[in-house]
């Protein structure tokens, strides 16, 4: 695990009022070590028992409320990463098929457009997700 953002998480539970208990540092190790976002019942299963859904729900809404994890929509459902403080920003494409989620890199065209947008309807852009859900290559099946 990063130093520095094991770090970065500690200081954000503790400056918003909260301590860092063990359940809420396994969710945050299991989240930092994943390659991709997870699904509630992904998360769950991967702590194996070591904390309850009702506290799993709790430590992610609090995450969310407090900037350390976000939601990833997937149509009506949604997966769960960490935040652009602790990686770097990007956006995704969702399979509407199989799920699999593709992460897309930042793009300075993209950024820069969106920044246009808001600027044209006189907001201060604070932050932003950009999904596009489509099939992938593997679930093509003719579909362009």
């Amino acid at each position: 695990m990063d130093k520095d953002k094991r770090e970065l998480f500690l200081r954000i539970v503790k400056q918003n009022g909260h301590s860092v208990t063990g359940p809420r540092q396994l969710v945050f190790d299991l989240l930092a070590e994943s390659r991709e976002p997870k699904s509630m019942r992904d998360l769950y299963e991967l702590l194996q028992g070591k904390i309850d859904r009702a506290s799993l729900y709790r430590t992610i809404d609090l995450f969310e409320q407090i900037g350390i994890a976000q939601r990833v929509p997937m149509g009506w459902k949604y997966k769960i990463e960490l935040t652009d403080i602790f990686t770097h920003h990007h956006h995704h494409i969702t399979c509407m098929n199989c799920g699999r989620i593709i992460p897309i890199s930042e793009d300075e065209a993209v950024e820069g457009l969106i920044k246009l947008i808001a600027a044209r309807h006189e907001v201060v852009p604070v932050s932003h997700l950009l999904e596009i859900q489509g099939y992938c290559q593997d679930c093509n099946s003719g579909q362009l």
